[in-house]
């Protein structure tokens, strides 16, 4: 992690090497927290952040889902987002909104623990490699099923989902291969430990509904808004294991990994074992579209 100048904690900017919380801070203990993940392109207009207030809705529905009362409004968290950027003199980055209970009682019962927010952006590039962008991924099917909304809410981007997700990343990369494809416990495709995924069969594109389990992805909602405006065939299915095995493309989708092609799936090889013309397709259209090429989408940007 590139450490930059300033964060912003709880109203005010701080020194990234003072952003810290208590050893007793609730979150650390019972994964009470939630954050986002957003990033800043530096396009043909200038640094613009990418769907900044679908993101920020999103941080407060995962709050509402808690039931965590966040301290600020949602125009004060775009704006001070917009601010971060801004003091830490960045053209392009990721930026991590983070809420959490903080220092105050220990136990399950919250209802005296209050709230804290802060917001840190650094230069990140792809997350999975550059050169992932054009040869894609090596996967395997986690052993562990993704989380059941019965046990815990799926739609939420909470920190304790992502233990779920941390555990699958471990078990994939001991064993060779750069990211981990999780089941629900139907045995359907969910997602990635950290993105979400799509196959394409027959020049179909498909990727899980809501229903099975998955997280609503942002870079998911364009992608498959781009794809609908330029009349390429998408649906919604969920999709068996077998599916992903012969299917002529697959990739993820995310804010991190961005459109990141998959030519391997648990060791067998998908289409070509290279990236797809639909994937290459997508991933440049959307990439047109985060830098500011096309203006068709000019309101997903919103400039720093």
């Amino acid at each position: 992690m590139q450490k930059t100048e300033k964060i912003w904690m709880n109203g005010k900017m701080v020194k990234w090497d003072d952003a810290k919380v208590h050893v007793l801070t609730h979150a650390l203990h019972y994964g009470t927290g939630f954050f986002e993940g957003i990033r800043c392109y530096n396009t043909v207009n200038g640094p613009a952040i990418f769907r900044l207030e679908e993101h920020v809705k999103r941080f407060f529905r995962t709050a509402k889902i808690y039931d965590m009362k966040i301290p600020f409004t949602q125009a004060q968290l775009m704006n001070e987002i917009k601010g971060v950027v801004k003091a830490n003199g960045l053209k392009e980055c990721y930026i991590r909104p983070v809420g959490y209970y903080g220092y105050g009682e220990m136990g399950l019962d919250v209802s005296n623990n209050l709230v804290e927010v802060a917001i840190a952006a650094w230069p990140w590039g792809a997350l999975l490699g550059d050169e992932a962008l054009k040869k894609g991924v090596r996967c395997k099917i986690s052993s562990w099923a993704r989380i059941d909304s019965r046990s815990m809410p799926a739609l939420a981007k909470s920190a304790a989902n992502y233990a779920n997700a941390v555990l699958a990343k471990m078990e994939v990369t001991k064993l060779g291969f750069d990211e981990a494809i999780l089941l629900n416990i139907y045995g359907q495709l969910t997602e990635g430990p950290g993105e979400n995924v799509f196959i394409v069969s027959d020049g179909t594109i498909a990727t899980p509904p809501l229903s099975a389990g998955i997280l609503e992805g942002i870079t998911r909602d364009s992608v498959m808004t781009i794809a609908k405006d330029q009349k390429m065939p998408l649906v919604e299915k969920n999709v068996m294991r077998e599916e992903l095995y012969t299917c002529d493309e697959a990739f993820f989708a995310g804010t991190a990994v961005e459109i990141t092609p998959i030519r391997e799936i648990d060791g067998r090889v998908i289409g070509r074992g290279t990236r797809g013309p639909v994937t290459e397709k997508l991933q440049r259209l959307f990439f047109d579209v985060v830098k500011g090429k096309n203006t068709k989408y000019r309101a997903w940007l919103d400039p720093v």
